[in-house]
């Protein structure tokens, strides 16, 4: 009798998986900040591209802000006696003629000392050929010879390729009088009626934003504006000094290498000393070495009154970051952008970082749509 054994219903054990180790917390929240920043990354180039593409309208706008900055206060004070119209024309007009006025007074003394200078730098050539003839270094006539032959050469070889880049360049001219003309125009609208602009772009966004891009509107042009109005008034301090140094020195061009100076102090850091070394090269041609060194001793002096003076007194109030950054600041914009970008550099680092932390205090106070529109450009 064949017996079947009852067949034993089979169990299937679970398969076993290795069990993953769960991610660390800090290596998530790493990777969490590392893809956020590569998207912030690529939008910040996208804007660049952008800003590259955009140089004459951005350049425009910015310079039209700066004047907005400086001459809006002058307004606002006629407008107390004037209509706003008559008021804001006045400005702009005085402001137009005085520079106008500043220009000309550079080409008539360069006009009136041009015969002059060319007989004293003929004059500083020699001067500096004996003193590299003799110690310490002790160059030979017959070098300093043939490096004259070596660039009477070159330009002659080299004139019709040079002649060709300045007839190129001469479409600069036309780009920034286009840029001027651009600059003066939107100013004028900004110093006019820029918090009423400033007001229909905060009604354009959700109503729940608002009041937050209203507190960083007013912290951006806080700080914008005490920084052009500060830089502008250590760049005069600047200019001043320099203008009676040179005068009492009597080194020729004394209203060109002002006016230098005041505008290489706009780049901080380093704009002041190459302006002042390039006043030196002049004195060492008109009057001789012993000035020259005069001169780039100027260089420390006013660095010291500029640094431990001027700034603490003037900048501290608007601008609150560190000398590092600034340096740092100023080095990458120049890199990514030429002189733009290093006199754009501080003020955007600065309105930025003035935005920050306005936005990370708690809001106090009444909303900013409530009162009277203040804004980059009010």
């Amino acid at each position: 009798m064949n017996r079947r054994r009852a067949a034993r219903p089979s169990v299937r054990r679970p398969v076993q998986r290795p069990q993953l180790r769960p991610v660390a917390a800090g290596l998530q929240r790493t990777a969490g900040y590392a893809w956020r920043l590569l998207v912030l990354a690529l939008a910040l180039y996208v804007v660049l591209v952008m800003l590259g593409r955009l140089v004459l309208p951005v350049v425009a706008v910015f310079v039209a802000l700066v004047v907005t900055s400086v001459l809006r206060p002058v307004a606002d004070l006629l407008a107390r006696r004037l209509p706003r119209v008559p008021a804001v024309a006045v400005t702009v007009l005085g402001a137009v003629l005085l520079v106008a006025g500043v220009l000309a007074l550079i080409g008539e003394s360069v006009a009136s000392e041009w015969d002059s200078l060319v007989n004293e730098f003929r004059g500083g050539v020699g001067r500096i050929e004996r003193w590299l003839e003799g110690a310490p270094f002790h160059v030979r006539p017959a070098s300093a010879a043939q490096l004259q032959n070596k660039l009477s050469s070159y330009l002659s070889s080299h004139r019709a390729s040079l002649i060709n880049t300045a007839v190129n360049q001469a479409g600069k001219v036309v780009e920034i009088a286009t840029g001027a003309f651009l600059s003066l125009f939107c100013s004028i609208f900004f110093i006019h009626s820029g918090d009423r602009m400033w007001s229909w772009v905060q009604r354009q966004l959700p109503a729940g934003s608002r009041g937050t891009v209203g507190r960083a509107g007013q912290a951006a042009w806080r700080t914008f504006a005490g920084y052009t109005r500060g830089i502008g008034i250590v760049a005069a301090s600047n200019a001043v000094l320099v203008g009676i140094a040179l005068l009492v020195l009597r080194v020729p061009l004394v209203l060109p290498l002002v006016a230098l100076e005041f505008f290489a102090t706009l780049i901080p850091l380093i704009g002041s000393p190459i302006a002042m070394v390039i006043a030196a090269v002049v004195a060492l041609a008109a009057r001789g070495p012993v000035t020259a060194v005069i001169v780039l001793g100027l260089i420390v002096v006013i660095g010291q009154i500029e640094g431990h003076v001027l700034h603490p007194l003037v900048m501290s109030w608007a601008v609150r970051i560190h000398p590092v950054v600034v340096a740092l600041s100023v080095i990458a914009g120049g890199i990514l952008a030429g002189v733009i970008g290093a006199v754009v550099a501080v003020p955007l680092v600065s309105v930025v970082w003035a935005v920050v932390c306005e936005l990370r205090e708690p809001r106090t106070g009444r909303p900013a749509e409530a009162g009277r529109p203040v804004g980059p450009v009010g």
